[in-house]
């Protein structure tokens, strides 16, 4: 029986998954144990081969790999996933940790080598992020959680809506609006709702596909 760390690569990009692949095989230690190109045949794929990793790419068409992990982590609470995005707010690590990813490497900023460090760090029980997404997800952790209202009234403060649009939108009094503003900027730490709303972006709790 083979002691290679066997390792599924899911990627949209034929030519990024077919190039993973090849640095894996080339490495000493490591194995490709299959590859998918989307989260349905990722899922089925992982049920078949149970690989010891799998890199997964965070942007694909159909759901993401945030679903797709969550998806897998529910078949086998103890898998690996190390996910690979050209995205880095912080709302999107954030939203990969929660989903139980060991790793998060951002593809405009990792070599091959950093690849391989964290499949082989990952499978020896680690979890691999570099400092940059570290940082993010430890000032996330300290950010207390806004509420679905907040939320989606943040979202609303997105899109320029005035507080009393806001009280007629969600027929509560002008009070409350405030209320739930003073709450949302003291979560961001903002100055006042425009600062509120650029720290939202920043972070990538708002998007401006959003507007």
């Amino acid at each position: 029986m083979s002691e290679n760390i066997r390792v599924m690569v899911v990627d949209d990009n034929q030519l990024l998954r077919f190039g993973l692949l090849g640095a894996i095989d080339m490495e000493p230690g490591l194995e490709a144990a299959g590859d998918a190109s989307s989260s349905e045949e990722a899922v089925e794929l992982y049920q078949k081969m149970k690989p010891d990793i799998v890199t997964m790419d965070y942007r694909m068409p159909g759901e993401d790999g945030v679903a797709c992990t969550e998806k897998i982590m529910a078949i086998d609470p103890d898998a690996k996933v190390i996910l690979f995005s050209v995205f880095e707010s912080e709302e999107e690590v954030w939203k990969a940790v929660q989903a139980g990813v060991k790793g998060y490497l951002t593809k405009s900023a990792s070599a091959v080598e950093d690849v391989m460090e964290a499949i082989h760090e990952v499978a020896e029980g680690y979890s691999f992020f570099p400092a940059s997404i570290a940082r993010k997800i430890s000032a996330r952790k300290q950010q207390e959680e806004l509420t679905p209202r907040e939320l989606e009234l943040l979202q609303m403060l997105g899109q320029g809506t005035s507080n009393k649009e806001l009280v007629e939108y969600f027929n509560i009094s002008m009070s409350t609006v405030k209320h739930h503003i003073t709450n949302i900027r003291e979560k961001l730490g903002a100055a006042d709702r425009t600062q509120a709303v650029v720290i939202a972006y920043k972070k990538g709790i708002l998007k401006l596909d959003e507007e």
